[in-house]
């Protein structure tokens, strides 16, 4: 099979002519950081990681500097902050009207909507990288030398993974589901938290354990999930991310865009 062949079969196109998928993601993700609030909070959320695993080099005991350890550190402030990214990429598309522009030049709304989906997944992975080297450089310069220093399971890289792409696509569900930026950061914010604080009373404390962001997907970062934790983890996505993002999608593909 000739190069040409092979390129035109690996590059999905929404329309004869139109753009393709990955044309759109790169798009998408120049977008994210195009604006100040959208580059400043992922430089932020860059710093931040830093920050905590600096602190924890010098602080905490041996046996929690390692590699593993660290990364645990410094996921933790993108699972939380990046998403505002996601929210931005999609909400203020509708909040600084610039959807016109957009869905005239693509007007394939969904095509669009699955492009900001992959551009968050591509700057999870970004992060997911930028907290490796992080990482890496804060259990050089703590240099516990205990055993197991630099070993990390396979699997546990995966799930630091999965963490921050379900966080990226939750932070783009409500954006999507809102299609306002301040009212869905304080969304973002603001309905985890009372989740949190209602399934803490004893009645609906079975049910935090399955739809309760903070609970479930806290155990990603912290270890090897069971098959339990899987399947609590699949709920709180059914429920975080296929819910608005849902919503999202049928107020993007029906709403109408004004000038």
């Amino acid at each position: 099979m000739s190069t040409q062949n092979l390129t035109l079969l690996t590059k999905p196109r929404p329309v004869s002519g139109g753009p393709s998928l990955l044309t759109l993601i790169r798009v998408e993700l120049r977008k994210m950081l195009d604006t100040r609030a959208g580059l400043w909070t992922a430089l932020g959320v860059v710093g931040l990681s830093a920050v905590v695993v600096a602190v924890r080099a010098f602080s905490a005991q041996p046996e929690d500097q390692t590699l593993e350890a660290m990364m645990g550190y410094a996921i933790e402030p993108a699972g939380l902050l990046l998403p505002v990214v996601g929210v931005l990429l999609v909400a203020s598309e509708w909040s600084q009207r610039t959807a016109l522009n957009t869905f005239t030049l693509v007007p394939q709304r969904g095509y669009v909507l699955g492009a900001k989906l992959g551009a968050a997944v591509v700057l999870a992975a970004a992060m997911l990288v930028a907290s490796f080297v992080i990482s890496g450089a804060g259990t050089l310069l703590a240099s516990p030398g205990v055993d197991g220093t630099w070993s990390m399971p396979l699997g546990q890289v995966g799930q630091y993974g999965v963490y921050l792409v379900i966080s990226m696509l939750i932070g783009v569900a409500f954006g999507a589901a809102t299609l306002i930026s301040a009212p869905a950061i304080v969304l973002y914010f603001a309905l985890p938290l009372g989740i949190t604080a209602a399934t803490s009373l004893s009645f609906l404390e079975g049910a935090g354990e399955w739809i309760d962001t903070q609970r479930t997907l806290a155990e990603l970062p912290e270890g090897l999930v069971s098959a339990d934790g899987w399947a609590r983890v699949g709920t709180t996505v059914a429920l975080w991310v296929a819910l608005p993002l849902a919503i999202g999608a049928y107020r993007i593909l029906r709403r109408e865009i004004r000038s």
